[in-house]
């Protein structure tokens, strides 16, 4: 069939990388979307747009590229890319369906169908027990025979929902009763099965290509090790383990496993490999649809995989043999998530209020300033990828462009990778699935820096001298006879590892004391900042400022109660002090705070109850997680918000009004607690 235009059934950096394709093909783009996304930049780049009630709904999907008279619809990945009833439901309407047939999809969407699909073509799958309908009795008296660790494992869905990990047969009963609960919320199904645990596990994918005449061939591998419960962080392409005949026996594996699916389209393959046994590679799963990693093998193959998917859907026959293939050089990726890892990963999300992206490499993303990030989707911003001669230089050009990567108003991972980056491990190449649980610790990033902190200061100075009218009698440091008043800023010290300070001891000066007071004396233009012994000289210049004589390029927001400062390879939150709040009969009030944006699910008790310290007080919820909040101190609760009500990180949600005099209060107003539950 001949394509003329692409409904795109989706959101986000995606939906752009997709119209990038459509566009460059001169085909027409369709883009549809929500109320919440009516102003988002792949609404904006589609010729027309459609308004829907949910992107998981297939009718609305369905209804809206008949209505713009759609030849075919690209399903990205998430939300309904695996969808069989859309693929059924786009055949019955005459659509193209970029992604294989709805046969393939169910045969591969469920775990033990797609073992017993590959494994009847001699492909290697984990050994484990793994059947329809195997109820909790049939799973224990199966175990002892796998031994363990092992792994009980949801039969649909992925993600690492409902996934865990069995180290003691005794603990076998609970973590089946929980993994069903976690798969039926997750993915409507409970079905599940058991693995054997893969002491030393890699995880490596092979990207494959099917056409409609019966063609089948891969692109190479894919190193995915570099994951954080279960969700990949840093992909690279190829591996950097694989020998040439490994990644040529893999290749073909990968092709047999298509070929049992009856599989068209762009696929991926994903195997787990035990580092002490390379030569062994066990098939894990097939992902029906372009992976979000996609972009290492184009830039090691040099194929558009979005270009490749149209013209399969098309029709057209593969215009590329096996034996054509050539890598070339080495490519990295790395996903900035909106979470803080120095908070157990929550997502984080608000207004990105300024931004900034490293040049000469490829971002995949759909950002700009002024754009709500929701904690109603997946907390993945962007996809920085660099290309490479080697694999030295490509990890290098990523760690540069991360160091050149700023988005202020929203907490991410970008320092935790950069950190990540640079392990020993990871340079040298040593990968498995367990590495960055093993070395958390290492990878939590210290307090902001002396340097951060003073450049902070100097720019809440400077709109405050933006903000005041001219005069002596209008500075803020005051106007005396004599020696110069200084301008103090209070900052809430960083709970992290301290200012300059050391990761392993935690020594350093911002984390030493609940308030880092910044001193400025001088000018603007040679303004001199004192924070404990130490001493910055810096200067504010046309977007630029310089700390110690050095210049850096400068991106900094001024907010109500935070100063978000972007410095060649530090973005930081820094939060001006707030004094305790105080009340006239109780004293200090110590206050819970939301730790990330979502909705209050649950109030445990009532406005005016009495509460023990530790009490659990309230419940907030965002991406399927539920934080429960506990009392900092015993005293009486007062409630500042209510059931259902949606809350934004940080937001203060309840005080414990301490019992008795002002004075016996000395809780500080920051300490909260919560407590972290999957849902």
């Amino acid at each position: 069939m001949t394509i003329h235009s692409v409904l795109i059934a989706n959101r986000g950096e995606i939906a752009l990388r997709i119209l990038r394709s459509v566009h460059a093909m001169g085909l027409a783009a369709i883009a549809v979307h929500t109320d919440e996304d009516s102003a988002s930049p792949h609404v904006a780049a589609a010729g027309a747009a459609v308004r829907i009630d949910s992107y998981l709904d297939v009718d609305q999907i369905i209804a809206a590229a008949r209505a713009t008279g759609a030849d075919a619809l690209h399903p990205g990945y998430g939300f309904l890319s695996e969808n069989a009833a859309l693929a059924r439901a786009c055949a019955a309407a005459g659509i193209a369906f970029v992604g294989p047939p709805a046969s393939a999809i169910e045969a591969m969407g469920d775990k033990i169908t797609a073992r017993e699909t590959v494994s009847a073509r001699g492909v290697p799958v984990v050994p484990g027990l793994a059947a329809p309908g195997l109820d909790d009795a049939a799973l224990l008296a199966g175990a002892p025979d796998i031994g363990v660790p092992l792994l009980v494992k949801p039969a649909a869905g992925g993600g690492g929902k409902g996934m865990h990990l069995v180290e003691d047969l005794a603990e076998l009963p609970a973590t089946l009763h929980a993994a069903r609960r976690e798969a039926a919320g997750a993915f409507g199904d409970d079905t599940l099965f058991l693995e054997r645990w893969i002491t030393a596990p890699r995880h490596i994918e092979v990207q494959i290509l099917a056409d409609t005449h019966g063609h089948v061939i891969h692109l190479g591998e894919r190193e995915c090790s570099l994951q954080r419960r279960h969700q990949k962080v840093v992909e690279e392409a190829p591996s950097p383990t694989l020998t040439p005949d490994q990644r040529a026996h893999l290749g073909q594996i990968a092709v047999e496993a298509a070929k049992a699916a009856g599989y068209v389209g762009a696929g991926t393959v994903e195997f787990i490999i035990d580092a002490h046994a390379p030569d062994e590679p066990f098939f894990l799963e097939m992902n029906t649809r372009l992976q979000v990693e996609h972009a290492v093998t184009e830039a090691v193959t040099g194929i558009d995989l979005v270009t490749a998917q149209l013209r399969i859907a098309a029709g057209e026959k593969l215009d590329l043999a096996q034996e054509d293939l050539q890598l070339h050089g080495h490519a990295i990726e790395a996903r900035i998530y909106a979470e803080d890892p120095d908070a157990g990963f929550l997502p984080t999300g608000g207004t990105l209020l300024d931004l900034a992206l490293p040049a000469g490499v490829r971002v995949d993303h759909a950002l700009a300033p002024g754009l709500e990030v929701s904690t109603s989707y997946d907390p993945m911003l962007a996809k920085v990828i660099t290309h490479a001669p080697t694999r030295e230089a490509a990890l290098a050009a990523l760690d540069r462009a991360l160091a050149d990567t700023h988005l202020l108003g929203v907490v991410t991972n970008t320092a935790f990778l950069r950190a990540l980056l640079a392990l020993p491990e990871v340079v040298e190449g040593r990968l498995d699935t367990g590495l960055i649980e093993r070395r958390l610790e290492q990878l939590r990033r210290p307090a902001p820096s002396t340097a951060a902190l003073a450049v902070a200061a100097l720019v809440v100075r400077e709109r405050l001298d933006a903000d005041r009218p001219a005069g002596l009698w209008h500075r803020p440091s005051g106007w005396r006879l004599g020696a110069e008043a200084p301008f103090i800023v209070p900052f809430t010290a960083d709970g992290g590892s301290g200012a300059d300070g050391d990761a392993a001891t935690g020594e350093g000066t911002a984390a030493d004391a609940d308030v880092v007071e910044v001193a400025l004396t001088g000018p603007s233009t040679a303004a001199t900042a004192r924070i404990d012994a130490q001493e910055h000289h810096l200067a504010l210049d046309r977007g630029a400022v310089t700390v110690d004589g050095i210049r850096h390029p400068l991106r900094s927001v001024l907010t109500e109660d935070t100063v978000w400062v972007g410095l060649p390879g530090e973005d930081r939150e820094i939060r001006l002090h707030r004094p305790e709040r105080a009340d006239a009969r109780h004293g200090s009030a110590p206050t819970l705070e939301s730790p990330m944006p979502g909705a209050v699910t649950a109030l445990l008790v009532a406005d005016g109850d009495a509460v023990e310290a530790g009490q659990a007080v309230l419940v907030v919820e965002a991406m399927k997680m539920e934080h429960t909040l506990h009392a900092p101190t015993a005293g009486t609760v007062k409630l500042l918000v209510g059931a259902g009500q949606r809350v934004t990180r940080g937001q203060e949600l309840a005080q414990v009004l301490a019992d008795g005099p002002a004075e016996e209060s000395t809780e500080n107003s920051s300490h909260r607690s919560s407590e972290e539950t999957p849902r």
